[in-house]
C-alpha cells in the first residue's frame, strides 16, 4: 500500500520492518538526550533491539487490522526519524493521531514537514481518513511550525495531557481535516 517515498535528496520514508529494530534502537540511543524533553521517561530496555523489535511487531500488527501505520525516515541504512499514524478509529470518526521525531543531526532541514505532508496525503487518499490530530508541548515551537506548515490548525489546549519528561504537561492540540 505505502511505497517508499523520497522526502529529500538523501532521505526516504517507508513502513518500518521487523529488521529495522537494530537501526531504531541505535537511533534512540543516539538521540536519547535530544528526545528526552519531548518524550516519556523510558526504561533502559527501551533502548535495546529486543524492545524495539517487539514494538515494531506490535505496530505492524496494528497496521494489519487498520489501526496504525509505523514509518521510518532513512538516510541510506541509517534511521533518522520515526512517524506514526496511530489510534485510527473508523466509523463516523475516520480519524488518526500523529506522532513523530527527527534525529537531532537532521533536525531543521524540513524533513518533518515533508514527511507530515506525505502522511497527510496518504491518510486522505489511501486510508480514506477524514481527520488527523497531533499534540505538542506548549513550548515545542519547532513541532508547532511543522504542523502549521503542513496545514494543521490549532483547536485547543489540553491541561496535563501527557506525562512527558516525568511530568504531566499541557499540550496544544492541532488537527487537519482531509475532506470537506
Amino acid at each position: 500500500m505505502f511505497e517508499p517515498r523520497k522526502i529529500s535528496e538523501d532521505v526516504s520514508m517507508r513502513i518500518l520492518r521487523p529488521g529495522d529494530a537494530a537501526a531504531l534502537a541505535a537511533a534512540y540511543v543516539r538521540n536519547r538526550d535530544h528526545l528526552a524533553p519531548w518524550e516519556p521517561v523510558r526504561p533502559e530496555e527501551y533502548y535495546t533491539e529486543h524492545w524495539q523489535g517487539a514494538d515494531i511487531s506490535g505496530r505492524l500488527a496494528a497496521q494489519e487490522i487498520g489501526t496504525g501505520h509505523p514509518f521510518g525516515l532513512f538516510a541510506g541504512g541509517t534511521l533518522v526519524g520515526r512517524f506514526n499514524l496511530a489510534g485510527i478509529v473508523r466509523g463516523p470518526f475516520q480519524s488518526a493521531g500523529l506522532g513523530y521525531w527527527v534525529d537531532g543531526q537532521y533536525a531543521g532541514r524540513g524533513l518533518a514537514s515533508a514527511a507530515v505532508r506525505v502522511l497527510v496525503e496518504t491518510a486522505r487518499d489511501d486510508l480514506g481518513l477524514h481527520r488527523i490530530e497531533a499534540g505538542t508541548l506548549l513550548h515545542n515551537a519547532g513541532s508547532q511550525r511543522v504542523l502549521l506548515k503542513s496545514g494543521f490548525e490549532k483547536f485547543g489546549m489540553a491541561p496535563r495531557y501527557l506525562q512527558i519528561a516525568g511530568t504531566w504537561q499541557d499540550h496544544n492540540l492541532y488537527q487537519i481535516l482531509l475532506h470537506d
